[in-house]
């Protein structure tokens, strides 16, 4: 919502303060559709050229959390971090092979249902899943462990990263489209200088609506857009943090709520949970 509420408002203080000054929308509104068919469609096309399928299909999906914001809320980072407690406890108390039936089938584990939303999340189940069963392999060195979560985290997060800087590079390229724009305006305009000074104005006004719209979208829209997507995957990838460090300290050999106190420290400041909060939530935790 705050995405929204910034847009209008950015609109309004440009807009107002034109009508203010004296400004006439008559020109503006007969020059848009022309200038944003070549300023829009030039972009569309660069950006189309610049990524595969795939990749448009992700930054459609950016849009998503550009308005609604980072997924993960407290009370997601409390119920990781007591399925995690549940894990390492269980590792600690009966041994890693217990963990066997949770993290080879985690849709039919009990303890995975216990939070389908960690369940539907397929990077933390697998991130769970996969350096559990290393555990299990006897890869329990938690520095070598610690290593290859921090690169794959590294990668998910690089993956994720990448409508952000999509959108950056439309950004980067609509002040210069516009300004293509323009260019074609002055081009007619040449073509009609025969024509009274009134109408020569007119059209030189129409075309520098290329150049302001070019300006006004990367710096006004698309750019800020694409910081504010940079910002959202940036701390959901501290939910998977999280993960790293609970089980990167339970190989240490840490006590269970050690290692889930390691991974709270994880959380955004915002979103982190208090001793007193996860405590109670853990000794609230009921798994068959």
């Amino acid at each position: 919502m705050t995405t929204i509420a910034g847009l209008v408002f950015l609109l309004a203080c440009v807009f107002g303060g034109y009508v203010i000054a004296g400004g006439k929308f008559d020109i503006i509104l007969h020059a848009l559709p022309h200038e944003m068919i070549v300023i829009g469609g030039a972009a569309i096309g660069a950006f189309v050229m610049a990524n595969s399928i795939g990749d448009i299909k992700h930054v459609a999906g950016g849009f998503g959390k550009i308005l609604k914001g980072a997924r993960f809320r407290k009370a997601d980072y409390i119920e990781m971090l007591s399925l995690l407690y549940f894990f390492v406890r269980l590792a600690q108390s009966k041994g890693a092979m217990a963990l066997e039936p949770h993290i080879e089938k985690p849709e039919e584990s009990n303890a995975f249902g216990k939070f389908p939303k960690i369940q539907k999340d397929h990077h933390a189940t697998a991130l769970i899943c996969d350096y559990l069963r290393m555990v299990g392999m006897n890869a329990d060195d938690p520095h070598q462990i610690e290593d290859v979560m921090a690169r794959e985290l590294k990668k998910i997060l690089v993956e994720e990263l990448h409508p952000s800087h999509a959108l950056q590079s439309v950004a980067d390229a609509l002040p210069a489209l516009g300004i293509v724009a323009a260019v074609l305006g002055v081009i007619k305009t040449m073509a009609s200088i025969d024509q009274p000074p009134a109408i020569l104005g007119g059209m030189i006004g129409g075309a520098l609506v290329g150049t302001f719209m070019g300006v006004l979208l990367a710096y006004g829209m698309v750019g800020p857009m694409a910081a504010r997507l940079k910002g959202v995957v940036e701390e959901e990838s501290k939910y998977y943090e999280v993960i790293r460090a609970v089980l990167v300290a339970h190989l240490h050999g840490n006590a269970p709520q050690v290692a889930v106190e390691t991974g709270r420290k994880m959380a955004p400041t915002a979103y982190m949970p208090s001793f007193q909060e996860l405590e109670q939530a853990l000794q609230e935790l009921q798994i068959a």
